[in-house]
């Protein structure tokens, strides 16, 4: 399901014109990116939490050259679903 597949069905079931419902979708992805860029964390209800991971410094190997390089530390998104989510995910039908 792509972006604009969500646009659609939230438009169907909303009755709220695809336009409005894009602006809106898109805002709420800016927001979490920039929140996100900024160490905040974003917790949704039932749904799940958008966290920054922290990923300690390493050496990494380079195996064409054989070098050894430094990774430094640094944060990456990360999505945890919400137990409710998870739940439903198990109990679907379809999956299977």
């Amino acid at each position: 399901m792509t972006k604009a597949d969500v646009i659609n069905e939230i438009s169907e079931k909303t009755g709220i014109d695809k336009a409005d419902v894009q602006v809106s979708v898109e805002a709420f992805f800016s927001v979490v990116k920039n929140a996100m860029a900024d160490g905040e964390n974003i917790y949704v209800r039932g749904f799940g939490s958008f966290v920054n991971k922290k990923r300690a410094q390493k050496i990494a190997r380079n195996i064409s050259k054989n070098t050894a390089i430094v990774i430094d530390e640094h944060y990456v998104p990360s999505f945890k679903p919400s137990k409710i989510f998870v739940e439903k995910i198990k109990n679907s039908k379809k999956l299977s």
